[in-house]
């Protein structure tokens, strides 16, 4: 079941605010600029709420509609799982070791190319064609993304070629994550809240591990981190928002990958990014540029480009004369 219209613009406009928001919730979770809790902690728990909420959604379901219930038991599909948090994992790292070449904002800007590598992937792994017109749509996405950012951020691009390297790897990684997602939760007609279930909890599995294994290189000094008093050492109301946003957004993006597709997801983060800079703007006394309000006015073109009907651009009465022809 795939959805379309204004089913998809109201998913979208809502991933969109709920993406935009984790930045600001970020940002409003610092005490005096810096984060009282452990910010690592974060994803673990994002991903119990998920693997939770997800457990008594199938439960609901299977009671309500058992045999409606679609569940493949098959340890060789449950082994393509792990796939997507092993990328992860890797795209983590990479992020990690381009943040030494490269300044935050030049990172953000590589970051960009995912818009473009998403698309590539999106034709060579799924199949789906893509026309001229939203190639092009997808590009100037790029362009506009790219534009917003050096105006905010005033990045002149300087970096070594490593980075540049890592940058563009880590834009092909996470794009590579997305779309090998939809493809996963695609491939066949199981209960959506069943390959969460699996998805997330490889996802608690990695993060746990990640936590286990940066305690042992520290020695423990900060405790174990993985016990309940530890982890949340730190935490107010405002850390919990930000963890149950991060959690809404995973469960929202699947949903998406289920039921619409990869470029959905690129569209709502695209605006996200840009919706934040413009909440900062009047949330942080950030002084407006001409590179911002031309970013997201090509954003906003980009985005009708990427669904116009290309029937729509020629005249009606060509348009007519045409589908003559084509019936004699």
């Amino acid at each position: 079941m795939a959805i379309t219209g204004y089913r998809k613009l109201a998913v979208a406009a809502t991933l969109t605010i709920a993406t935009s928001s984790q930045g600001l919730l970020t940002t409003a979770s610092k005490s005096d600029g810096v984060y009282k809790y452990n910010f690592a902690t974060v994803p673990l728990l994002a991903e119990l709420i998920k693997l939770i909420t997800s457990a008594l959604l199938l439960s609901r379901q299977m009671t309500a509609d058992p045999k409606g219930t679609i569940i493949t038991k098959d340890w060789r599909n449950t082994m393509l799982y792990p796939i997507p948090s092993l990328i992860y994992l890797v795209h983590n790292n990479v992020q990690f070791m381009t943040l030494k070449y490269v300044d935050p904002a030049t990172y953000q800007i590589l970051g960009n190319l995912k818009i473009v590598t998403t698309g590539i992937l999106f034709r060579v792994m799924l199949k789906r064609h893509l026309n001229k017109l939203q190639w092009i749509a997808l590009a100037l996405l790029m362009v506009g993304a790219t534009t917003s950012q050096i105006g905010c951020s005033g990045s002149g691009l300087s970096a070594p070629m490593q980075g540049y390297m890592l940058g563009v790897l880590s834009a092909c990684l996470s794009a590579l994550a997305g779309v090998y997602t939809e493809k996963l939760m695609k491939m066949n007609d199981d209960n959506l809240y069943w390959q969460n279930l699996q998805l997330y909890s490889f996802g608690v599995v990695f993060n746990a591990a990640r936590l286990l294994i940066d305690d042992i290189n520290v020695g423990f000094v900060h405790g174990f981190t993985l016990f309940p008093s530890t982890m949340l050492r730190g935490y107010d109301a405002v850390t919990w928002m930000v963890v149950c946003n991060l959690a809404f957004t995973g469960l929202l993006v699947s949903w998406i990958m289920k039921f619409a597709d990869t470029i959905v997801k690129v569209y709502s983060t695209s605006m996200a990014m840009m919706v934040t800079m413009v909440l900062s703007v009047f949330l942080f006394d950030i002084a407006i540029n001409l590179q911002l309000v031309l970013g997201i006015i090509t954003a906003s073109m980009s985005l009708q480009l990427y669904y116009i009907n290309p029937l729509d651009l020629i005249p009606s009465a060509n348009r007519h004369d045409g589908l003559s022809q084509a019936s004699r």
